[in-house]
Formats: C-alpha cells, sequence, structure tokens
C-alpha cells in the first residue's frame, strides 16, 4: 500500500492552464511507414485496466506497455532505428566512403542498448557512454549487442559531454537523443521515430471504442525527448479534442518540472534513483519550447512511488521497470495526494475519462527493484 494512505502529501507539481491552445506542426506521416517496414515490427499492447480505472475514479485507464519493441524491453529502439537510417542515408547522399562508422551515444541504459543494437544488425560499430549508477546488468545488455561500452564516473551529463567529444574523431558520429544549440538535427530525427507510439495508440483506442482519444497523458520524462513527441501529435491537431498531458519525473532529477516552474531552462544536479533512465539534470534544447507551450502539468515523485506502482502494473500483468511505472506513480500522487480533487478539476478530469499510462520500459530494462531503495 502506498504511504499516501497514512499520510497525504502535497506534491512537487507545476500546472499548465493554457497548454490546450497551444499548437505546433506534425511528425512527418513518413516515419510510421518506415517502422512497418522494419523486421519484427508490430504495434505494442494498450492494455486495459478496469481495476486502475476504478482506483483512480476515471472512467478507462490504458497503458501502452513497451516491455517489448523491436525484440527490446523499452520504446528507445523507435528513436534510434528512425535517426540512424537518416543519419547513414545522408552520409550516402553526400558521397561519404561506403565503410562502416562509429555511432557514439551516451545512456542510461534503453537508448544505448537501441543504438548499440541498431549498430550490429546494420554491421556498423557503437561506443556508448554510460553514467554512474546505471545496473551493471543493463551495461552488460549493451555490451551484448557488440558496442565498446565506456562507464563514466559521473551523471548523465557528463557522459552526454564524453560521447560529444568521442564523436569528433574520423567516421563517428553523435547519435544523442537530448539537444542542445549547435547539436539538434539527429535529436529531432529520435523525436520523429517516437511518433509512432503516438499514432498506434490513435488506432487502437478507436479499436475499442475511444475514437476521441484520451483526456490524459501520462508520460515518463528525462531530457523530455518522448514528451516532445507526445505534444507534437496532440497539439498539432487544428481541431478536435486535446488531452491533458502530464510529466512525470523522479524528485532526484526534475529538471523539466523545475525549468516550468521557473519559466526558463535549468540544470538540476540529480542524484541516485532507481529510475535510471529518467536521471537527468537538463531539459533537451529542442524540447524544451514543446513542454513549455504544450505540457498541461509535471509533477516529481519518489522512487518508493515509483516501486509501488511497478508492483501494481506487475500484479495487473503488465511487465514495468521504475520509469515505465512513473508514469502510474505520478498520476497516482496527482490526484490522491492532498489537493488532489483540485488537482483532478484543474486537469479536465471526471468519471467518465479515459486515461493512457505510458510505461516506457519492461521490468528486463532495468533490473532494479524494490529491495534496491
Amino acid at each position: 500500500m502506498s504511504d499516501n494512505a497514512f499520510c497525504p502529501r502535497t506534491p512537487q507539481w507545476s500546472l499548465r492552464p493554457r497548454a490546450r491552445a497551444w499548437r505546433c506542426g506534425p511528425a512527418p506521416a513518413r516515419v510510421r511507414h518506415f517502422h512497418t517496414a522494419l523486421p519484427g515490427y508490430a504495434p505494442t499492447p494498450l492494455t486495459e485496466l478496469p481495476a486502475l480505472a476504478h482506483e483512480l475514479g476515471v472512467g478507462r485507464v490504458f497503458v501502452k506497455d513497451e516491455s517489448c519493441r523491436l525484440g527490446l524491453p523499452a520504446f528507445k529502439a523507435l528513436g534510434a532505428t528512425w535517426a540512424v537510417h537518416r543519419t547513414l542515408a545522408e552520409r550516402a547522399a553526400s558521397g561519404a566512403g561506403p565503410g562502416p562508422v562509429v555511432l557514439v551515444t551516451a545512456t542510461d541504459g534503453n537508448h544505448g542498448r537501441a543504438v548499440a543494437r541498431t549498430a550490429r544488425l546494420l554491421g556498423q560499430h557503437a561506443h556508448v557512454f554510460v553514467p554512474r549508477g546505471v545496473h551493471p546488468t543493463a551495461v552488460e545488455a549493451i555490451a551484448a549487442e557488440k558496442a565498446e561500452v565506456s562507464e563514466v564516473p559521473g551523471p548523465y551529463d557528463e557522459a552526454v559531454r564524453r560521447a560529444a567529444e568521442a564523436a569528433a574523431a574520423p567516421d563517428a558520429v553523435l547519435v544523442q537523443d537530448t539537444a542542445w544549440p549547435g547539436y539538434e538535427r539527429i535529436p529531432g530525427w529520435i523525436v520523429e521515430g517516437y511518433s509512432t507510439l503516438c499514432a498506434e495508440i490513435d488506432e487502437q483506442l478507436a479499436a475499442v471504442g475511444a475514437a476521441e482519444g484520451p483526456d490524459l497523458v501520462s508520460i515518463p520524462v528525462g531530457v523530455g525527448s518522448l514528451a516532445q513527441a507526445v505534444v507534437t501529435h496532440y497539439r498539432s491537431r487544428p481541431s478536435g479534442h486535446a488531452p491533458a498531458l502530464l510529466s512525470v519525473e523522479p524528485r532526484s532529477a526534475a529538471c523539466v518540472l523545475e525549468s516550468l516552474t521557473r519559466g526558463e531552462p535549468v540544470t538540476v544536479t540529480g542524484g541516485h534513483t532507481t529510475m535510471a533512465g529518467l536521471n537527468c539534470g537538463t531539459p533537451s534544447s529542442i524540447a524544451w519550447p514543446y513542454l513549455r507551450g504544450g505540457l498541461d502539468a509535471a509533477v516529481a515523485v519518489p522512487d518508493t512511488d515509483s516501486a509501488h506502482a511497478a508492483a501494481r502494473l506487475a500484479a495487473l500483468g503488465i511487465s514495468s521497470g521504475p520509469c515505465g511505472a512513473a508514469a502510474l506513480a505520478g498520476l497516482r500522487t496527482v490526484l490522491t495526494d492532498a489537493g488532489g480533487e483540485q488537482r483532478r478539476t484543474a486537469l479536465g478530469l471526471a468519471g467518465t475519462s479515459v486515461v493512457v499510462l505510458l510505461s516506457t520500459e519492461g521490468r528486463d530494462a532495468n533490473p532494479h527493484s524494490v529491495t534496491d531503495h
């Protein structure tokens, strides 16, 4: 049972009242066509959980289960495959030599493994920088994809810096899922890759009688690239139903929440969290305008809440790691902690609302467990 039942808390939270009126351009339609042509592609499940709907006081709850995406236990392969495809195509068009390149990246686990897998399947090389705090089993999974792995005795932002330096070598290219001024095109392709996940949700909801789409989507957030893709998907529609979009971060690395609170992108000093893939200190530069404009709310949760949420999802048949379970943990916090009814009203939720939780990784993606806390 959650600690909330015994000691109501006021959550770390930010509300953006005008987000549903914000608009942007759509993701390219060709991304979905690219993914559907990949060997082994299939839409990941969108599983309805009536028990959670009852617990949260809404009409229907669906979990987008990314525990097996293109043979990997997280959604990251969507961005990595599209970005690497675009990168190699541009190199070929520019007349670069036919020899293999080194795809360099930094990762908290899932993105690096996806880049390494893509490199191996395409006959390329991969060099992956891993910050402190990533579970050894996750590091071993990256190395098993035949990647060179360099462990960095510092946080994620330091691993990104080291990867960028290594990518300056001849026949190397940085494939990073965060952006900064001067490095934005490839991260933009990664964000485009994630749009396939959102397109699948549209089709899956329509198939079960919820064609208007969700009333709220809960999104685990690190640097904000997936959230940028979700905002792009739902805020690029010129009219019609616009859902509330909620970002969820670890309390120890809540760079998006802090940035929204201050009104400008900031860097926070992260600590240890079992939500390793969300342990990021700086929002992506290309994500920030979308997060500031299109997110309705942001919340930060402790590791214990994520662990409780993962256990609840497991009991309902969903394999979810700490990052994936953050989507449920954040929504629980928003709706059930002190002041929950006011936040429910602010988000426009009612007893008939449709909620989608993005469970971005399976248990196998992140070996951290309740016993690690």
